[in-house]
């Protein structure tokens, strides 16, 4: 039996969660390591000991050089990259891999908000990633420029910067698709003052989206990260023979269900 190492998991705040993102790891037979280098938790000096890692968001920003730990998780990037261990930074994880590849991170030059669902739609070169159209759920006030040398997946109309991957392994995401019923009720409570804010959708309809379309999303996510993290297919398809993505079981049959979908329009 193939002994799986654990995937290495940085977290914010003490109160962050993997959410989604860690049920599926630990439904695919890896443990979390979960460390929060805010709170003085050490990072490893190198990858040999992990699978993988995984950077998720928090209310800071990859521009808050004056934060120890942030300048910290900038140079240790550098060693995560190094590895070639599959890298995985959604929000503020995507916003830290994007800096330390020379690209800038700021405010949407409007000021506007992504705070709730909103689309995003793959590139001609982000197809394999996400075959369509697909809501997300998003909680965020900067984004990114394009790193350069790294190919853009997905794009949205707010900010166009959604997905984009570096090298073979290393993919930065700007939504949170390990978001729960759970942690939306947690975020929109405790933040609810970043619901006033310009492009900011009302709780309400954070929760009703959510039931609508929390399940193509986490339909999506097991689908990616398995093949992210390079698991035996049996692994992953043992969870489909239960919960079937789609009839066929093809990308076609995929992107049919994504295309139905409409288009219009950090607690992390």
């Amino acid at each position: 039996m193939t002994v799986r190492l654990p995937v290495l998991v940085l977290v914010h705040q003490s109160t962050s969660s993997a959410g989604l993102v860690g049920e599926v790891l630990k439904s695919l037979e890896f443990a979390l390591d979960v460390r929060c280098p805010a709170l003085g938790q050490p990072l490893p000096a190198t990858l040999e000991g992990h699978s993988a890692v995984v950077v998720f968001g928090g209310p800071m920003s990859a521009n808050d050089d004056h934060l120890d730990f942030i300048r910290q998780e900038l140079d240790w990037i550098a060693i995560a990259l190094a590895s070639d261990k599959p890298y995985l930074g959604i929000c503020l994880g995507a916003q830290l891999l994007a800096r330390t590849l020379g690209a800038a991170v700021a405010a949407h030059p409007a000021g506007q908000r992504e705070i709730g669902y909103y689309p995003i739609v793959p590139t001609a070169a982000g197809r394999d990633l996400l075959p369509g159209p697909l809501m997300v759920y998003q909680w965020h006030q900067e984004g990114f420029t394009l790193p350069q040398g790294s190919h853009l997946l997905a794009t949205g109309t707010l900010f166009p910067h959604q997905a984009f991957r570096y090298g073979r392994r290393a993919y930065g995401l700007q939504f949170h698709p390990e978001i729960t019923a759970t942690m939306v009720n947690h975020w929109t409570t405790e933040g609810a003052d970043h619901l006033s804010c310009p492009g900011a959708q009302p709780r309400a309809y954070h929760i009703s989206q959510h039931r609508l379309y929390g399940p193509a999303v986490e339909r999506w996510l097991r689908q990616f990260l398995a093949g992210w993290i390079g698991v035996t297919a049996s692994a992953e398809g043992v969870w489909g023979q239960y919960h079937p993505l789609h009839p066929s079981g093809s990308a076609k049959g995929i992107a049919k269900g994504y295309d139905q979908l409409p288009t219009k329009t950090e607690l992390g």
